[in-house]
C-alpha cells in the first residue's frame, strides 16, 4: 500500500515474503515452522523450570543457561507471528513501525545472545583453568550485574537503528526478502542516503559479534591448554566434555548469524533462496536445537527432566 507524499510515492508498509515458488508447500511449511516454535518454546520453557525449581543447579553455568533460554524464548516470540501469518494467511504486510519494531528486538536479542555466550566461554575458562577461584569469582551478583550488562549493551547498540531508518524516504519497491525485518535489508528499500546505517551497522556487528567470537576463541585457546597440560586422559576427556554443550551452542548460533551478514553485504549475486533458507536457520535453529543439545549433554538437566516427566 502506498499513499501519496508531495512528488513521489511513499509506502506505508512492507510485504513480506515466504519461501518464492513454494507456494503450494505452504501448508507442509507452516507444519513444519509451528513444530519448530512448539519445540523451541516448550524446551527452553522446561529449561527455564527446572532451573528455577531444582536449588541444586543455582549455579553459574545453569544461570548462564536460563539466561540463554530465555533470550532464545523471546527470540522466537519476536518472529512467530509474521513468520507463522505468512504461510497460515498468507499476511504479507507489515506496517513500517511495526517493521522497526521487530527488526529492534530481533537484533539487540542476537546480540545478548551472543553476550550470554560469551559468559558462559567465560564460565568453562574458570571452571577448568582456574577452578579453586571459581565460586569466588562467579558469584550471584556478579553473574546479575554481567545479565544486566548484556541486556543493555544489546538495547543500547540497536536503540538507534530504528530511528535512523525513520529518517528516510522509501520510495522504491517495498518488498523485503524474509518473512521478517531485518536492518541490512530494511536500508537497502530506501531512496536516501545510506552510508551512516552502512557504517554505523559495520561497527555494531564488529563490536559485538566480532568481538564476543574473538573472545570465546581465546577462552577455548586457553582452555585447551589447560586441558593438553591435564596429565591423566581421564580427566582431560572429562573437562572437554563440560565444554561440547557449548561449542555446539557458539556453532548454531555464529555460522548462520556471520553467514547471513556476508551474504547481505557481498552476497549480491548470490541466489535469493539461498538468503532466505540462511535467514531461517539464523533465527530458527539455535532456539529450538539449544535446549535439545544442553538436555542430552548435560547429566544435571537430563536427570532432571527425567524425574519430572517419568516420575
Amino acid at each position: 500500500m502506498f499513499v501519496f507524499n508531495d512528488t513521489q510515492m511513499k509506502p506505508t508498509v512492507f510485504l513480506l515474503t515466504g519461501i518464492p515458488g513454494q507456494e503450494a508447500m505452504n501448508l507442509w511449511i507452516s507444519l513444519l515452522f509451528f513444530s519448530m516454535y512448539v519445540i523451541s518454546m516448550l524446551g527452553n520453557s522446561v529449561i527455564l523450570f527446572i532451573i528455577k525449581t531444582d536449588l541444586s543447579l543455582h549455579e553459574p553455568m545453569y544461570i548462564f543457561l536460563s539466561m540463554l533460554a530465555l533470550t532464545d524464548l523471546c527470540l522466537s516470540i519476536s518472529t512467530m507471528p509474521t513468520i507463522l501469518g505468512i504461510f497460515w494467511f498468507d499476511s504479507r504486510e507489515i506496517s513500517i513501525d511495526a517493521c522497526f519494531v521487530q527488526l529492534f528486538f530481533i537484533h539487540s536479542l542476537s546480540f545478548i545472545e551472543s553476550s550470554v555466550l560469551l559468559s558462559m566461554a567465560f564460565d568453562r575458562y574458570i571452571a577448568i583453568c582456574n577452578p579453586l577461584r571459581y565460586a569466588s569469582i562467579l558469584t550471584t551478583p556478579r553473574i546479575v550485574r554481567m545479565g544486566l550488562a548484556f541486556m543493555v549493551r544489546g538495547v543500547a547498540l540497536i536503540f538507534p537503528l530504528p530511528f535512523l531508518l525513520k529518517r528516510f524516504q522509501y520510495c522504491r519497491h517495498n518488498v523485503l526478502s524474509h518473512s521478517y525485518c531485518l536492518h541490512q535489508e530494511v536500508m537497502k528499500l530506501a531512496c536516501s542516503d545510506i552510508t551512516v546505517n552502512s557504517i554505523y551497522g559495520f561497527f555494531v556487528i564488529i563490536s559485538t559479534v566480532g568481538v564476543d567470537s574473538l573472545l570465546i576463541l581465546l577462552s577455548y585457546i586457553m582452555i585447551l591448554r589447560a586441558v593438553l597440560s591435564i596429565a591423566s586422559q581421564e580427566e582431560r576427556f572429562k573437562a572437554l566434555n563440560t565444554c561440547v554443550s557449548h561449542v555446539c551452542a557458539v556453532l548454531l548460533f555464529y555460522t548462520p548469524m556471520i553467514g547471513l551478514s556476508v551474504i547481505h553485504r557481498f552476497g549480491g549475486s548470490s541466489s535469493p533462496l539461498v538468503q532466505i533458507l540462511m535467514g531461517y536457520v539464523y533465527l530458527l535453529l539455535p532456539p529450538l536445537m539449544n535446549p535439545i543439545v544442553y538436555s542430552v549433554k548435560t547429566k544435571q538437566i537430563r536427570a532432571r527432566i527425567a524425574r519430572v516427566f517419568f516420575r
